[in-house]
């Protein structure tokens, strides 16, 4: 066993139990330690030079493929007793090479030398405070964030991490407050704790991350959002979102309206940001039928900023592209099925597209993407909860570097306790 898992993610989750055997019997009871196990395989292949120079065109990779394995250990503890109750949560990551070579790394499973090589192995770990009043949680330490303005990104081996607070209430029924500052943050395919800036941003400032919002249930069919985010002298937005559900024939049909406003704040590193992002859908399940549409508008200066590394909470972050540059339009289809319906429930498919147009990035941007899963998760026996997925890009744009992706996913959960 690696002397990574044993320093990085073993002995803070030990360093808990002489506090838990301290503690009121809620800390243990309800505590929590689960072992989740990802095997990922990535295989990129280039199919243009587009925006490239001739040299680097010469030069540049024609694939990126590399295997390999994680392993996220995460324990939460359950509350002391108490009209304040205290807990700690822990987090241990590891991810070790399978393979992988100099001319193929940079998929962002793993960390890459400065010769071009992947590293054999990476790990880090981090510990998370906590307190609850009532149904109001305090934390402070590793997070996870996800809010429209913020979300952490978990689509290659290990998940993107911040450092920082947050506090969430549900003492208002039907409302849920949200809010936090955050201080730096690690990508996914690395230990290293970063300053937290923009992303596309090569220059030396950075700034601190905050964020607060609310999410509403208006009746059992309308979901209400508002979140504003601002990283300190880079930029701040502002999202607004509703969601309406709609029984109809042997269906529910789905709306989901957002819109982002964005401006440069502050000393503007960044340079000028004064952007809006209008987008819309329309999902509609029915007999184990997904259909769905998608259209999407961006005005204004700027493309849509959001902070290095994250997701970015609109229907076009898909697998390669964002389609969220300057003044582009994107529209999108989709379809999957849940083959529940047929007797094998566990297995679904799903599949996008998506076309952007009239963008601007130094030129005019165009640029499409097509998506393909097949996923199963076991649903019985000794392996239930195995999950196998299989994803299928193929990106074109006049203004990057086409690509056709291959990703296999391989994932199981062990509650320790």
């Amino acid at each position: 066993m690696s002397i990574y898992l044993i320093r990085g993610v073993l002995f803070p989750i030990l360093g808990l139990l002489p506090l838990a055997n301290a503690s009121a019997e809620g800390f243990v009871d309800d505590s929590k330690l689960k072992l989740q196990l990802r095997n990922v395989y990535f295989n990129e292949n280039f199919r243009d030079e587009h925006g490239m120079s001739a040299r680097a065109a010469r030069t540049a990779k024609s694939e990126r493929t590399e295997w390999a394995q994680g392993l996220l250990l995460d324990y939460q503890s359950g509350y002391t007793s108490g009209t304040v109750g205290f807990g700690v949560d822990a987090l241990g990551l590891l991810g070790f090479r399978l393979d992988s070579g100099p001319g193929r790394s940079g998929t962002g499973l793993l960390p890459v030398h400065d010769d071009g090589r992947a590293a054999e192995e990476f790990a880090s770990a981090g510990m998370t405070a906590k307190a609850r009043l009532a149904k109001t949680t305090f934390k402070y330490g590793t997070l996870l964030p996800k809010n429209p303005v913020l979300i952490y990104n978990d689509a290659r081996l290990l998940p993107q991490t911040y450092q920082g607070w947050q506090v969430s209430s549900n003492d208002i029924d039907n409302l849920t407050l949200t809010g936090g500052r955050l201080e730096r943050f690690k990508l996914r395919d690395s230990s290293d704790s970063m300053p937290i800036v923009p992303d596309g941003y090569s220059g030396n400032e950075s700034g601190d991350f905050i964020y607060a919002g609310a999410d509403y249930k208006l009746g059992k069919n309308i979901r209400l959002s508002y979140f504003y985010g601002e990283l300190e002298n880079f930029y701040r937005q502002n999202f607004a979102g509703v969601q309406h559900d709609l029984q109809l024939g042997p269906g529910v049909l789905t709306s989901d309206l957002r819109y982002f406003n964005s401006a440069d704040s502050g000393l503007a590193h960044g340079g000028k940001v004064d952007n809006d992002m209008f987008s819309g859908s329309l999902s509609y399940v029915a007999l184990g039928h997904t259909f769905s549409a998608g259209y999407q508008k961006l005005s204004g200066e700027g493309g849509l900023p959001y902070i290095s590394g994250a997701t970015v909470y609109s229907f076009s972050n898909v697998g390669i592209g964002k389609f969220i540059e300057e003044d582009e339009k994107t529209w999108m289809l989709g379809y999957g099925y849940d083959f529940a319906r047929l007797g094998v429930p566990g297995l679904t498919f799903s599949s996008r597209y998506l076309s952007g147009a009239d963008g601007k990035s130094n030129s005019v941007v165009n640029e499409w993407e097509r998506d393909a899963e097949v996923a199963y998760i076991v649903q019985q026996g000794k392996l239930k909860g195995l999950g196998v997925k299989l994803r299928n890009y193929v990106y074109r744009s006049d203004f990057s570097r086409g690509r056709d992706s291959n990703r296999v996913y391989v994932t199981y959960d062990v509650a320790l306790w």
